[in-house]
C-alpha cells in the first residue's frame, strides 16, 4: 500500500486541500473530482496508481476540504476554478502530467489542457462530458432554465440537486447492485453540501455551467491536432452523461480508447478495480512507466464494451 499525504497549499490567498501519493520523479497524473464530491471519491483510486505514478488529487475550491469564500468574496465560476487549480499545479511545479476527469473536473481539464496544451501527456475521462452528445435532457433541462433564467421559478429543482435524496441517486443510479455503493460516500457528500453558505457556491456554479458549451469545439481541435492520447471510461447506464458522451472522444481522438462498463454515474464506488485496470494499462502503454499494463482482477464483474 503506498502512503497518501494530505496536504494544503495557498493559491491567490485560498487554501487548496490536496491529495498527494507516489515518487515525485515518476509521470504526474492529476485527478479531478466532479459535483458534488472532492477528492474524496479518489480514496481507493490512487493507492492503485500511486506506485508508478506521482498522483496529485485536488479538492476545488468551495468543495471538501479547500476553502468556501462566500460567492460575494469569490465569483465561482468554471474559469475561476480551472485558474485555481492552474495556480495549485504551477505551485507544486507539475510541469507535465496525465489528467483524469470526472463530471465537474472535465471542464475544469479542458480549461488546463487548452491553457497549455504542451503540459498534457493524456486524458483520461470518466463521466466527464466534452461533448453535446452526452447531455441526458431528463437531468440536464432543469439546470439549462435556471441558468437562463435564474429565480424562483427556476430555481427549486436545481436546489433539491443538493438534498441528500438527489446525491443518494447520483450514486446509486444505474449501478448493477447498489449494496457495494458505500452510503459514506452521499453521507459525506452532503455533510460539506450543508455547511452554511455552500448552496450559494452551487448555485452559482450551475448558472454558470452553459459556458462550458462553447469550449467543447476547441476541445475537438486540441484533440484533432495533438494526438494526445485518450481514455474514456464511462458508466453506460449513467442518467447524467450517457454512453454517446463517451462514444464522441473518438471522433476527434486519434485511436480513443473507449470502454462501456455496466455502472453509473460514480463507476469508481462499483467498479474500482475494472477501472483502474484500464487506466494502469492505458498509463503504461502511453507513459511507459512500471508495470502498467497488468491488468487487475475485477470485484464487480466483467466490463462491456
Amino acid at each position: 500500500m503506498n502512503s497518501v499525504q494530505h496536504r494544503t497549499a495557498l493559491v491567490d490567498g485560498h487554501e487548496i486541500f490536496y491529495r498527494e501519493a507516489g515518487p515525485a520523479d515518476a509521470p504526474a497524473i492529476v485527478l479531478l473530482h466532479g459535483y458534488p464530491t472532492s477528492s474524496f471519491m479518489f480514496r481507493e483510486l490512487i493507492p492503485l496508481l500511486a506506485r508508478d505514478h506521482h498522483v496529485i488529487a485536488p479538492d476545488h475550491l468551495g468543495f471538501g476540504r479547500s476553502a468556501t469564500p462566500a460567492p460575494e468574496e469569490f465569483d465561482y465560476t468554471f474559469d475561476a476554478l480551472a485558474r485555481i487549480t492552474s495556480g495549485l499545479l504551477d505551485r507544486l511545479g507539475l510541469e507535465r502530467y496525465a489528467l483524469y476527469v470526472q463530471d465537474y473536473g472535465a471542464p475544469i481539464g479542458w480549461r488546463l489542457a487548452l491553457e497549455h496544451p504542451e503540459r498534457i501527456t493524456a486524458l483520461v475521462t470518466q463521466n466527464g462530458n466534452g461533448y453535446e452528445d452526452g447531455f441526458v435532457e431528463s437531468f440536464w433541462n432543469d439546470v439549462w432554465a435556471y441558468a437562463a433564467n435564474p429565480g424562483p421559478g427556476t430555481e427549486p429543482p436545481v436546489r433539491a440537486a443538493l438534498g441528500i435524496d438527489a446525491v443518494r441517486w447520483q450514486y446509486l443510479h444505474g449501478v448493477p447492485d447498489p449494496s457495494v455503493v458505500s452510503p459514506d460516500t452521499w453521507e459525506h457528500d452532503v455533510a460539506l453540501l450543508s455547511r452554511e453558505g455552500n448552496d450559494e457556491i452551487q448555485l452559482a456554479l450551475f448558472r454558470d455551467y452553459p459556458n462550458n458549451r462553447p469550449l467543447y469545439p476547441l476541445l475537438h481541435e486540441f484533440l484533432r491536432t495533438s494526438g494526445v492520447p485518450v481514455l474514456a471510461v464511462w458508466g453506460r447506464n449513467d442518467e447524467i452523461f450517457g454512453p454517446d458522451g463517451a462514444r464522441a472522444f473518438a471522433r476527434d481522438a486519434a485511436d480513443a480508447e473507449v470502454h462501456l462498463i455496466d455502472g453509473g454515474h460514480f463507476l469508481l464506488e462499483s467498479h474500482l478495480d475494472v477501472v483502474a485496470g484500464y487506466l494502469r494499462g492505458f498509463l503504461g502503454r502511453v507513459l511507459g512507466r512500471g508495470h502498467g499494463t497488468e491488468r487487475i482482477s475485477s470485484r464487480a464483474g466483467r466490463p462491456a464494451r
